[in-house]
């Protein structure tokens, strides 16, 4: 049996819209999303050094993220910058009303002066509020727990 798809009072108004297919695409689409943003964020390969294993608790506030590659090339979030670039965009991070807190991910096999001299812009600038990241891993030999 054919179904017929005409209505049979054409002057009359369309009572409801139907939604499962928009629903179907914001929910396609929210997955992706939440798929793709944590591989978004990780998108500079550095390796950061091992600490003992403890419990992360998540920032609470904005974040800005810097990076020390293991050739000495800093970045800004994803960017590349020059130290002048990078003292100039923490200059402005701290302008800003509230002071973001500023992530340093540098990578372990760095000497200890590249980090510092990131750490002395950072403070020049006014910011105070640091996070540095780590790898968990293995609690480390003769430290008491």
């Amino acid at each position: 049996m054919a179904r017929n798809f005409r209505r049979h009072d054409r002057m009359s108004a369309i009572s409801g819209i139907e939604i499962s297919p928009l629903m179907d695409l914001a929910f396609s689409m929210l997955i992706i999303f939440m798929i793709s943003t944590p591989l978004v964020e990780q998108s500079i390969q550095i390796d950061l050094p091992v600490e003992s294993a403890k419990t992360q608790k998540p920032p609470e506030e904005k974040t800005e993220v810097i990076g020390i590659g293991a050739d000495r090339v800093i970045y800004w979030g994803d960017r590349a910058v020059s130290k002048e670039e990078l003292a100039n965009l923490l200059g402005a991070a701290a302008a800003r009303p509230e002071q973001p807190i500023i992530t340093l991910r540098a990578d372990k096999a760095l000497d200890y002066q590249s980090v510092i001299d990131v750490i002395d812009l950072i403070e020049q600038a006014g910011l105070v509020k640091l996070n540095i990241d780590t790898q968990a891993g293995a609690p480390a030999k003769g430290r008491k727990k």
